[in-house]
């Protein structure tokens, strides 16, 4: 299987937060990108920083060999499948970043390999800041030889990349890994949101968690933005409660009791209900801070 020539263009469908940082990531890493999206203000700003961009799915499609998939979930994926069918070609591979539901994943996957059509399931593990910063891990599910082919573009992608094992298990690790990653993010807001309740020092509390065993990365990712309540989005909240009810679902296949995270889903979909959906995940400590100010009234 050839590898990727970074003379040929890159194609990549959904330009949004986190497929505008995969454009920054592999112009810099010296690879033509050919991007779409449905949403004229991303396409403007796609190409404002050097990019060029198509028409349609169907265009990128048809004239590039790989092409990158940075779409909401499953459902689009499956959408633009659909739509720009007739493009697709033996040998082309896709490479889906998408957080989606692994069992629809897996079966794309086989529907593609009927059709000579390679499908990776590459999901990310980091917001589309850490995309752009390098650190960045991406998680590969799918064909082992394709996964080799694409090495190169992988890399420019995030700090290492993982062969997970066969199709649905990128989709897998993704879900156990942001679980872990959402829970860290809540209990933080918890914590701070606490330290603010009874009188401490918000920036000083802060500080004190960063040096003690408590640490998280999510400190440093969102701990200001908690703080200072500026929630310009870097991974939206709404879209990572799409993810939390995909890891209770799969909870549930597996017989597994998943006590943290359905306290986790309530937690944001009480923020998503009170129109912070499209705000950063960071947001849901603007919750506990109104359960906490409930609870003082008397």
């Amino acid at each position: 299987m050839k590898t990727e020539r970074p003379d040929l263009p890159i194609g990549l469908i959904g330009l949004g937060l986190m497929g505008g940082a995969f454009a920054a990531r592999l112009r810099r890493a010296g690879f033509v990108v050919l991007g779409c999206d449905i949403d004229p203000t991303c396409r403007a700003a796609c190409e404002q920083q050097g990019g060029t961009t198509a028409g349609t799915a169907e265009e990128v499609l048809r004239r590039c060999d790989r092409v990158i998939l940075s779409l909401p979930s499953h459902r689009e994926v499956a959408q633009v499948i659909a739509t720009g069918g007739g493009a697709l070609r033996h040998g082309q591979i896709i490479i889906d970043t998408t957080t989606g539901d692994p069992e629809p994943t897996a079966a794309l996957a086989r529907e593609l390999a009927d059709r000579g059509v390679i499908y990776l399931d590459a999901t990310i593990s980091g917001n589309s800041a850490q995309v752009r910063s390098g650190d960045a891990v991406v998680m590969v599910g799918g064909d082992g030889a394709a996964f080799v082919a694409c090495e190169a573009l992988l890399a420019a992608l995030g700090q290492e990349a993982f062969h997970t094992g066969p199709s649905g298990t990128g989709a897998k690790m993704k879900l156990v890994t942001n679980l872990v990653l959402g829970l860290n993010r809540a209990a933080l807001a918890e914590g701070l949101a606490l330290g603010e309740a009874i009188g401490l020092d918000p920036d000083l509390t802060l500080r004190v968690m960063r040096r003690s065993p408590a640490y998280s990365r999510a400190m440093d990712v969102k701990g200001e933005k908690m703080l200072r309540s500026e929630f310009s989005p870097d991974a939206r909240l709404s879209q990572h409660l799409k993810d939390v009810r995909l890891m209770l679902e799969l909870g549930k296949q597996a017989g597994l009791p998943m006590t943290l995270s359905a306290a986790h889903r309530e937690i944001l979909e009480q923020a998503e209900a009170a129109g912070l959906g499209a705000l950063d995940n960071s947001a849901l400590i603007q919750v506990l801070r109104g359960l906490t100010a409930k609870a003082q009234r008397p």
